[in-house]
C-alpha cells in the first residue's frame, strides 16, 4: 500500500514539473484578480523540533472587485497543496490568478483564496499535529484563519469559509475538516492520499537509513516521504536528531509505533467524528479512476455513506494529476461558489 502511494506521489512531482500544458488564462477584456505573497506567523508551529520556520509563506488571491469595492466582504477558500510541493508551485500548476478569474467570468462568485506553504525539512508537513513538525492542524484552522480575518475583508463566519486540498492536501482537508467544523463550512478533498496508512517495511527503513542515516535527502522531494510521515505521526522529542520513531528499531518491530501510523488514517478516524462531519453544508470527494489512490477514496465514500454523512463522491476519468488544474477551475471553485455564504 505504501509503495503504491509513493509511486503515485512520485508521478505528481513529474507531472507538476510539466504542468504548464494546461493554463487557464483570462482573455484581455476579463476582470483580473491579483496575487499577494505574504508571511503568516504560526504560534501553533513555534518550537517544532524539526526547526522549520513557524512564519510561513502564504499566497492570497484577491478577486477583481476587491480593490474597487472597499466596503465589500468576501468568503475565503483555504487550499492545501500536495506533498513535495510548495504553495508557489501549486499556484503555477493550477494557473492562479487566471483560473479564478476564468471561473468568475464563467459565473462563479468572487472569493478570496488562501494557499499556505507546508513544505518542511522533510518536504511536507502532512498537515498533522506533532511535536516534531508542529501543530499544522492548529496553524490552518486557527492561526491562518485568524490572520486572514484580521487583515483582509472577509466574512468571518465558518459558513463563509471553505477548506480544500489535493493529495497530501486532500488528506489535510479530511483530517482538519473532521476536527475543526467550527472553522469551516464546506470541504472539497481532491485525490486524497494517506487515507489508510500501513507502516513501511523493515527493509525500506533499513535501506533509507543505510543511504543517509537520519538526514533529509539533499534534493528533497519524495525521497523524504517516509521521514515526513514518521515525523508527523510518531514524534519522539527524546531522539537526539530525527525526533521521531521508526516502526522497526534494530531489526525489531515496534507495535506501538506501527499502530500510530494506522491511527492517523482517516479511514480509521472517521467513525469518531461523525457529529463534526454532519455540521458541514457540503462535502465533496473526488479521485481519478486511474489514480493509485482511488481504492481508498472509494472506501472513504463507503464509510461516509455507512455513517450517514451527506457528501458527494465522484470517480472521474483521469490519473492523480492530469485533470487537477481543469477540475480546480471547473469543479472546485464553482463548488465553493455554490456552498459558501456570501453575505
Amino acid at each position: 500500500m505504501l509503495k503504491k502511494m509513493v509511486s503515485t506521489l512520485v508521478s505528481v512531482c513529474i507531472a507538476l514539473c510539466l504542468a504548464n500544458s494546461l493554463n487557464a488564462q483570462p482573455s484581455g477584456d476579463m476582470p483580473m484578480g491579483a496575487l499577494q505573497r505574504i508571511k503568516v506567523h504560526g504560534p501553533s508551529l513555534v518550537g517544532n523540533l524539526e526547526g522549520d520556520d513557524p512564519t510561513r509563506d502564504v499566497i492570497v488571491y484577491l478577486p477583481p472587485s476587491y480593490g474597487e469595492e472597499p466596503a465589500r466582504r468576501y468568503p475565503v477558500v483555504y487550499f492545501l497543496h500536495g506533498y513535495g510541493l510548495t504553495a508557489e508551485r501549486f499556484v503555477n500548476f493550477v494557473s492562479l490568478p487566471g483560473a479564478a478569474d476564468t471561473a468568475i467570468a464563467n459565473g462563479a462568485q468572487e472569493t478570496i483564496i488562501v494557499l499556505p506553504d507546508a513544505y518542511t525539512v522533510y518536504s511536507g508537513s502532512m498537515y498533522s499535529n506533532s511535536l516534531t513538525t508542529g501543530d499544522w492542524e492548529g496553524y490552518v484552522a486557527e492561526d491562518l484563519v485568524k490572520y486572514i480575518d484580521a487583515n483582509y475583508r472577509t466574512i468571518a463566519n465558518r459558513n463563509s469559509r471553505g477548506l480544500g486540498g489535493h493529495s497530501m492536501g486532500g488528506y489535510g482537508t479530511v483530517r482538519i475538516g473532521m476536527k475543526h467544523p467550527e472553522a469551516f463550512g464546506a470541504l472539497f478533498a481532491m485525490s486524497s492520499c494517506c487515507l489508510m496508512n500501513q507502516a513501511p517495511s523493515q527493509e525500506r527503513i533499513a535501506a533509507q537509513i543505510a543511504e543517509r542515516g537520519d538526514a533529509p535527502a539533499p534534493n528533497g522531494g519524495f525521497a523524504n516521504v517516509l521521514s515526513a510521515q514518521a515525523a508527523a505521526w510518531a514524534p519522539n522529542p527524546n531522539r537526539a536528531t530525527r525526533y521521531f520513531d521508526w516502526p522497526y528499531e534494530d531489526g525489531e518491530a515496534q507495535p506501538l509505533v506501527q499502530a500510530k501510523w494506522i491511527s492517523n488514517s482517516p479511514l480509521v478516524m472517521v467513525d469518531q467524528y461523525v457529529p463534526n462531519l454532519k455540521q458541514y453544508t457540503a462535502i465533496y470527494i473526488d479521485v481519478g479512476d486511474a489514480d493509485g489512490l482511488s481504492a481508498d477514496n472509494k472506501r472513504l465514500d463507503a464509510a461516509l455513506t455507512r455513517l450517514g454523512v451527506e457528501h458527494t463522491f465522484e470517480l472521474y476519468e483521469g490519473d492523480h494529476v492530469n485533470r487537477v488544474a481543469a477540475r480546480f477551475l471547473e469543479d472546485v471553485l464553482p463548488f465553493f461558489s455554490r456552498e459558501l455564504e456570501f453575505d
